[in-house]
């Protein structure tokens, strides 16, 4: 098992959105950095996410997701009326990746990302480097204890 952190607005897909409908999956799609798509690419059903609200008023870790299906085409980049279209990608190539996600937990709170930057042992997070702007990120096995801590 892997684990990730995705970054999202909780006003466009939140953790509450997750645990509206626990068992239903929500498609993750949307991501146009080709580096967080090949992370995308990486992840395994099972696999283990933190939710993590960004572009918003209250940022940090608000919960837990499971990879419950691994990478496919996303079908936004197909759509030209949708944000993510992408004239460029073709279903026989396609550019860009989506997983679906389903929840797991809502942390007992938030956790900010100032708190996160003073935890010891989460200086390689790329979450806490300096212009690291990625929607999709690997989180070692070291670093998802760190930061869950007593909330595992």
């Amino acid at each position: 098992m892997a684990y990730w952190l995705v970054k999202t607005e909780p006003a466009e897909c939140g953790i509450e959105d997750f645990a509206r409908a626990p068992d239903t999956p929500v498609r993750w799609d949307g991501v146009r950095n080709f580096q967080a798509r090949n992370f995308l690419m990486q992840m395994a059903v099972d696999d283990l996410v933190l939710i993590y609200h960004s572009s918003c008023r209250h940022i940090g870790i608000a919960g837990i997701a499971r990879v419950s299906t691994s990478a496919y085409a996303d079908p936004s980049q197909f759509d030209p009326n949708s944000p993510y279209f992408d004239a460029r990608s073709t279903h026989d190539k396609p550019r860009w990746q989506a997983v679906d996600l389903v929840f797991e937990r809502q942390l007992p709170r938030l956790l900010p990302l100032d708190e996160i930057k003073a935890l010891a042992g989460l200086e390689g997070l790329a979450l806490v480097q300096r212009g690291s702007r990625l929607s999709v990120m690997p989180v070692s096995t070291e670093q998802w204890r760190i930061l869950l801590g007593p909330h595992q």
